[in-house]
């Protein structure tokens, strides 16, 4: 979809969305409002780099669920910008193709990995840093790996992973509120996640 052409700041939350779920939503909502952005895209990657030895649903099936999770909130959107990208996906490549005030919207167990990420130096001079809470890295840590070049978020540490809720799906038990209810009609007409390799 065209975005506004104004200089305006928004968020960037990146990620496999395998699937989208309220955690997702949940850190979009709170960057929204704590730092006063315009919007928030959520950016699925087509070949994210850290996850090639597990292997992820294809790039068709995890824009759609990132679609009907961006249509729980007026300020959501999508940003298919690294879908349309063949190879590996960095982050740096999509900030450079950005217009505006982009805002990385991470959680605290990325953040702190961002000294191993390409040209980590760049991605740090070319966007803001929003952090959001996650119960196995404390914001004592992203301080350590990163310095205090981001902001902290406040909201409830929540603790829960795409992982978990594809095992839930797969061992033959409903994820329930942990995932938007459109895309868990999805997934349900798609039989996604019921076999090991789906």
């Amino acid at each position: 979809m065209p975005f506004p052409m104004l200089w305006v700041v928004y968020g960037i939350l990146g990620g496999t969305f395998d699937p989208p779920h309220i955690a997702h939503l949940a850190a979009a909502h709170a960057a929204y409002e704590q730092m006063g952005l315009d919007h928030v895209r959520l950016l699925p990657a087509r070949e994210p780099w850290q996850k090639f030895d597990r292997g992820v649903t294809s790039p068709k099936h995890r824009l759609a669920m990132a679609r009907l999770a961006a249509a729980e909130a007026d300020y959501l959107v999508v940003d298919e910008t690294e879908m349309h990208r063949r190879g590996p996906t960095y982050t740096i490549d999509t900030l450079e193709s950005l217009e505006g005030d982009p805002v990385l919207i991470l959680g605290s167990d990325s953040a702190i990995g961002i000294p191993s990420w390409h040209r980590a130096e760049d991605v740090l001079a070319m966007a803001k840093i929003a952090v959001v809470p996650r119960p196995t890295v404390s914001f004592e840590a992203v301080t350590a790996a990163i310095g205090d070049s981001y902001t902290p978020i406040s909201m409830p540490t929540l603790d829960l992973s795409a992982t978990e809720i594809r095992d839930h799906i797969r061992a033959g038990r409903s994820p329930g509120f942990l995932v938007p209810q459109s895309v868990l009609f999805y997934i349900d007409a798609n039989d996604l996640y019921r076999k090991r390799d789906a």
